[in-house]
């Protein structure tokens, strides 16, 4: 099985893009985030036609999850056991920040963690609140194979990050953050990419603004966590570079990790 997950920064608008890519790419599934959309909304066509299946969760025009599957898609959930809500003031709400489902064999969820904005801000504590709750339900899919992906904002080591002093990116750098990060490991999972490519300075995100792709100023917070079963399949990994180019690219992209068959 190939196995991709891409911030598609809005899958309406970068639809055509997302489809190309998936033909050329030839992946088996994909965990997308940043969808931007209702389920109603999403542009199935293009998916269907090359023969995926799309369960999508999302309630406004902010966040939003998915999964495209040709390998079977079902056991769709919206949540994980314990996932936070969010709220400035009165009762938090949930957020589409999660999504899972069954593929072929494998128990995959796609999930969009919270920036956290700033120290001081509420959204940094429901950003910790999120991962800790992340790592609690993980347990309960460890024993199988498993995959955890999606865009985690966090930067876990200080050369994921241009420069650990980018105001934009203050809560993706902290103890805390990093530590709540790699917590996933002690449920029993491993993150895939960085077996297969370690070395320094190797992102998955530029920013639009101030030139920050072509001047080499990203971060690498898109990651594949997985349990010791489908861990133990894992033959490779790339990030795919390229589609951070061109006209209508997202600012994040494709990280994809192939697995031999059980």
């Amino acid at each position: 099985m190939r196995f991709a997950t891409w911030n598609v920064n809005s899958i309406r608008a970068r639809v055509d893009r997302v489809a190309s890519w998936l033909e050329r790419s030839q992946v088996d599934v994909l965990a997308m985030q940043e969808i931007k959309c209702k389920p109603e909304q999403f542009p199935l066509a293009p998916f269907e036609a090359l023969g995926y299946e799309v369960a999508a969760h999302g309630l406004n025009q902010w966040n939003g999850v998915a999964i495209a599957s040709r390998v079977g898609l079902s056991e769709v959930q919206t949540e994980f056991a314990g996932q936070p809500g969010f709220a400035k003031t009165g009762d938090p709400a949930l957020e589409a920040r999660a999504i899972g489902a069954l593929c072929g064999d494998t128990r995959v969820w796609s999930v969009y963690v919270p920036n956290g904005r700033a120290l001081a801000d509420p959204h940094y504590a429901y950003k910790l609140s999120f991962l800790a709750e992340l790592r609690q339900a993980a347990f309960a899919w460890a024993d199988a194979p498993a995959i955890i992906a999606g865009d985690f904002n966090v930067a876990p080591l200080t050369t994921d990050i241009w420069s650990e002093t980018d105001a934009s990116a203050e809560t993706h750098v902290t103890p805390e953050s990093r530590e709540a990060f790699h917590a996933l490991e002690s449920a029993g999972y491993e993150e895939l990419s960085r077996r297969f490519i370690p070395e320094p300075n190797t992102y998955t995100f530029w920013d639009y603004q101030q030139l920050r792709f072509p001047r080499g100023e990203g971060m690498r917070i898109d990651f594949v966590y997985a349990s010791a079963v489908a861990a133990a399949r894992a033959t490779g990994v790339v990030i795919d570079r390229e589609e951070r180019k061109g006209q209508g690219a997202s600012d994040h992209v494709p990280v994809i990790v192939d697995f031999d068959e059980p």
